[in-house]
C-alpha cells in the first residue's frame, strides 16, 4: 500500500483483479495503516509472504513519492523478482518496476515476469494479463 494510491487510467482495480480470481493481501510500505478513500485499510501481508512462497505476485500502485515509502517499494520489487514472482504495476510505479527489473516501459500499466514485460493500457488489456498468469 502506498500513501495516496494511484492506479492512474486504469481506475480502481481491485474489482477487475478479483474478477479474474485475484486475492489481494495488502502490504505496507510505510504506516501501519492507511486511510483510502475514508476506508482504513490494514495489511494483511508482509515482505517475508513473498520469500517464503505465501504470496504469487506483487501488485505496484502508484502513490507517494516519499524517499521511505519509495525504498520499501523497490525493495519489494526486488524481493519479488529475486523469487521469480510476477509484478504488476501502475501509474508511476510502472516507472519503479521498470527502473528495478532494467528495462524500458510506458503505460498505464505493466507486468513484469522474469525478463518479460507486457503494458496495460486498457482494463480488458488487465485481464488477459491476469488470466494469461
Amino acid at each position: 500500500m502506498r500513501r495516496d494510491m494511484d492506479f492512474g487510467e486504469m481506475g480502481d482495480v481491485e474489482g477487475a483483479l478479483r474478477a479474474e480470481g485475484v486475492g489481494l493481501a495488502p502490504i505496507s510500505t510505510g504506516d501501519a495503516s492507511l486511510v483510502a478513500g475514508g476506508v482504513t485499510v490494514l495489511a494483511t501481508a508482509t515482505a517475508s509472504d513473498i520469500a517464503e512462497g505465501r504470496l504469487k505476485g506483487l501488485i505496484v500502485p502508484g502513490g507517494a513519492q516519499d524517499a521511505t515509502g519509495l525504498a520499501a517499494v523497490r525493495a519489494l520489487i526486488d524481493l519479488a523478482r529475486a523469487n521469480q514472482l510476477p509484478v504488476i504495476a501502475f501509474a508511476d510505479g510502472v516507472d519503479v518496476a521498470a527502473d528495478r527489473f532494467g528495462v524500458a516501459a510506458q503505460a498505464p500499466g505493466a507486468l513484469f515476469n522474469g525478463e518479460q514485460v507486457q503494458l496495460v493500457n486498457a482494463r480488458p488489456d488487465l485481464a488477459a494479463v491476469v488470466a494469461a498468469l
